[in-house]
């Protein structure tokens, strides 16, 4: 791919994300005043109807005014801080939102969850390219957005690999760009990918250069064929269905950065941590042999996660 423009990057992305079940948007045609328009304004970087149909879908339980309260919870960040967001916002898709409602004449505790984690088709799974947002007056524009039910949950910045000036570095630089700019979108991100075409990094929110690592397996069986093409292998290995719930809920972990004894170090920022291909690989297996040893044992599979 080295030689294709960043334009034949990105349809042939999206053309991976298609085979993986994704349903393919442009941004201009779910934009503000658009007769398909799914935002009020090009500040709002949820789609909101979406993420109110999954509440409904997934929580059916669940009575109006508390999804409207958990609705709420999850579209007004409370902390001044984007990390801050957006560990509570991680808190809330990995661990459900604590509910409380009016039940037979009592109050009832309740959890809300924004994602089907069981189901995986009972989950609204989108990408679109090319989505406008404007924040402070700075209009930018991401590649591509990946949502489930409406959040933006992934963000993948693309850069030509025939433009000498254009490396994959220039697509991080671009997203720490984004980061200060239009910091509304950040608050519910889980991934971030970049890649010049040929090749293609994986990080979270907080990750600085050395933390932004490849991909190098799809099922995590065998390692990618050396002249596999990385971007492919990495949305291919990390945004199957399953293995991406699994990575956010169970793979993505915050840490705080303190200060040593010595009073050195630390930023006093939250870091945010993604496990690696193999991290992610070695656990899931080791679950997988724990569940076979109970059942020639003659026992039920039991639910068994990280």
């Amino acid at each position: 791919m080295t030689h294709f423009t960043e334009s034949i990057i990105e349809e042939t992305a999206l053309e991976w994300l298609k085979d993986l079940g994704y349903t393919i948007v442009f941004g201009g045609d779910i934009a503000p005043e658009e007769p398909a328009a799914e935002r009020e304004n090009y500040g709002e970087v949820i789609l909101s109807g979406r993420l109110k149909d999954a509440l409904k879908r997934i929580n059916p339980n669940v009575p109006p005014e508390a999804l409207e309260d958990a609705y709420r919870k999850v579209t007004r960040p409370s902390s001044v801080s984007l990390v801050g967001n957006n560990r509570a916002f991680h808190k809330m898709l990995a661990d459900g939102i604590e509910v409380e409602y009016r039940h037979e004449g009592r109050i009832k505790g309740d959890k809300v969850w924004l994602i089907d984690f069981e189901n995986l088709e009972n989950n609204d799974w989108l990408a679109v390219n090319q989505f406008t947002i404007v924040e402070n007056h700075i209009n930018r524009r991401p590649d591509v957005i990946i949502f489930v039910n409406g959040l933006p949950l992934a963000v993948i910045e693309l850069k030509n690999a025939a433009d000498a000036k254009a490396t994959i570095w220039s697509a991080f630089k671009q997203l720490q760009t984004y980061k200060n700019e239009i910091a509304s979108l950040f608050v519910y991100n889980e991934a971030l990918i970049i890649s010049d075409g040929t090749h293609a990094r994986i990080g979270s929110l907080t990750a600085d250069k050395e933390r932004f690592m490849p991909w190098k397996t799809i099922a995590g069986d065998t390692l990618a064929d050396a002249h596999a093409i990385e971007l492919e292998v990495l949305l291919r290995g990390t945004f199957e269905k399953r293995r991406f719930l699994d990575l956010v809920r169970y793979f993505i972990v915050f840490e705080d950065d303190t200060a040593t004894s010595s009073g050195t170090g630390g930023t006093g920022q939250p870091i945010k941590k993604m496990a690696g291909y193999h991290q992610f690989h070695a656990v899931n297996m080791a679950i997988e042999q724990t569940l076979r040893a109970s059942m020639d044992k003659g026992g039920k599979p039991a639910k068994v996660r990280p």
